[in-house]
């Protein structure tokens, strides 16, 4: 389907309307997946024409992400990337991942950013950043879309490179599903169980009786809450 591409025009409100002159787009990649973390990548571009055929990156194909990614790292100004593990996943609930992962990704920029457009419609890092939330903003916001294209290209090498047919969790194929639901990584999880890159608080264990008891329950209970609505969670 056509698309328009994204442009700047967040950017320069904010810039008009708060006096910020770096402006970081945010974006995450990993928020559903059974395995691996959730990964955040922060990006400065300045106001400057993006590579040709940027958007969301999940509107682009594999092949072209993969090509697009290296020349987006050149091109934007900075980028930062953060992480927040399995465990951590587990122990804090998804939401104060994500803040803990944005942050990283923040706080290794160069510069620290006056202000973050934030993919979505939920706020999740708050204060003390000064944050404009943009509904599919990845779509719309090219510091934003450059983000999404980076952090997704990050966390499917790191997740291909942890189910490479040679290694130890070959069975899984991370490299075909990063971590994310499939016939193949349910079958694998049956079979062999979770391994430590797995979320073990993930409702996905409770279709498992072999191994619901390697379950953790979520220390957060607002967190937990928004898994069992539907909005972080997936079931088999």
């Amino acid at each position: 389907m056509p698309y328009e591409p994204p442009t700047h025009t967040v950017e320069r409100s904010l810039r008009a309307t708060t006096g910020a002159r770096t402006v970081a787009g945010v974006d995450e990649v990993g928020r559903g997946a059974w395995a691996g973390p959730v990964t955040v990548c922060a990006a400065v571009t300045g106001l400057r024409r993006p590579p040709a055929g940027l958007t969301d990156s999940k509107l682009i194909s594999p092949k072209r992400r993969a090509e697009l990614a290296p020349l987006l790292e050149r091109w934007v100004t900075a980028f930062g990337l953060g992480d927040a593990s399995p465990q951590e996943i587990d122990e804090l609930g998804m939401t104060a991942a994500l803040r803990l992962a944005a942050v990283r990704a923040l706080e290794a920029l160069p510069v620290r950013p006056d202000a973050v457009i934030l993919d979505g419609k939920h706020d999740y890092l708050g204060q003390p950043w000064q944050v404009r939330t943009v509904i599919k903003g990845d779509q719309s916001c090219i510091a934003v879309a450059a983000a999404s294209v980076i952090a997704k290209v990050h966390r499917d090498t790191m997740m291909a490179e942890l189910g490479a047919d040679s290694g130890e969790y070959a069975e899984f194929a991370f490299g075909a599903n990063a971590g994310y639901p499939s016939p193949v990584h349910r079958a694998a999880l049956e079979e062999w169980g979770p391994t430590p890159h797995h979320r073990l608080s993930w409702s996905y264990l409770d279709a498992l009786p072999r191994w619901q008891h390697l379950k953790k329950v979520r220390i957060s209970a607002e967190a937990a809450a928004l898994e069992s609505g539907g909005q972080l969670g997936f079931d088999f």
